[in-house]
């Protein structure tokens, strides 16, 4: 199978009856253009995505056949969960995890990030609400640089 667009969101596109078969990623993965992953049921998938700047999100369908869809799957990974106190603390988490350039996901009024101990470590001495939680990366900000 050979994806080279996104052919629509579960939430938006009406699939009927067809069987979705998730196409697991982890959240790094997200932002690639080009990869070779194997779908959950056994079948290659191919993504080669033209467009620049295009990320995979929870629920795109990449793959459509009169059976199935292959849809995105998102895996959970452990994460260092921040809760700000106030607008001002928001903003000075988000600006010390920016100045490292750390990838960075706000979910539900939490600033989240991929662990590392040692940030998890400087957080903590810094003095912020820090937690270590097992969750799935959605919401990614968007930075004026992409990965390569």
């Amino acid at each position: 199978m050979i994806c080279k667009k996104v052919l629509g969101n579960l939430e938006t596109y009406d699939t009927g009856d067809k069987a979705h078969v998730p196409l697991n990623l982890q959240w790094f993965e997200t932002t690639k253009r080009i990869m070779r992953k194997k779908a959950e049921d056994g079948h290659e998938v191919v993504i080669k995505l033209l467009k620049e700047g295009t990320r995979l999100k929870e629920g795109d369908i990449v793959f459509e056949d009169h059976d199935k869809v292959v849809v995105v799957n998102v895996l959970p990974c452990d994460v260092i969960q921040v809760t700000p106190r106030s607008l001002y603390e928001m903003g000075m988490v988000c600006y010390e995890i920016g100045n490292k350039h750390l990838p960075l996901f706000i979910q539900e009024d939490r600033v989240l990030i991929p662990y590392e101990k040692p940030l998890e470590r400087l957080l903590v001495a810094d003095g912020y609400d820090v937690t270590k939680t097992y969750c799935k990366l959605l919401n990614r900000l968007n930075a004026t640089v992409e990965p390569h």
